[in-house]
């Protein structure tokens, strides 16, 4: 399990290191084009049960912390559907991740 911590002083909260190798992604293409958007997480022991949503802001601090010292197979299906809920009136929430399409060769076959 990773952690994203967010804030001054950091609040943390665990993660699955695969979710969020893939939020990251999002959340940083995010807070590049200056977007401040809602993060919904299920609430930690540490901070109560049920589910939280936290503001998050380019201009706060925010660290993504890894168990494991792999950088896991990214899916790009999994990203865009994250992205899109980021963009909603929602905001981000941790997603299933969706089967990866088989990547095409981009050969066609004539019949």
């Amino acid at each position: 399990m990773g952690a994203l911590l967010y804030g001054t002083p950091a609040t943390s909260h665990e993660i699955d290191d695969r979710a969020l190798a893939h939020l990251q992604i999002v959340m940083v293409n995010k807070f590049r084009r200056s977007e401040a958007f809602a993060f919904q997480l299920d609430a930690s022991s540490a901070h109560g049960t049920g589910r939280q949503t936290l503001w998050l802001h380019p201009a706060i601090p925010l660290q993504f912390s890894f168990n494991g010292s792999r950088m896991p197979a990214i899916n790009p299906e999994w990203v865009r559907a994250l992205m899109d809920e980021a963009n909603s009136g929602r905001g981000l929430r941790i997603l299933p991740e969706p089967a990866q399409q088989p990547a095409s060769s981009g050969l066609t076959t004539a019949a």
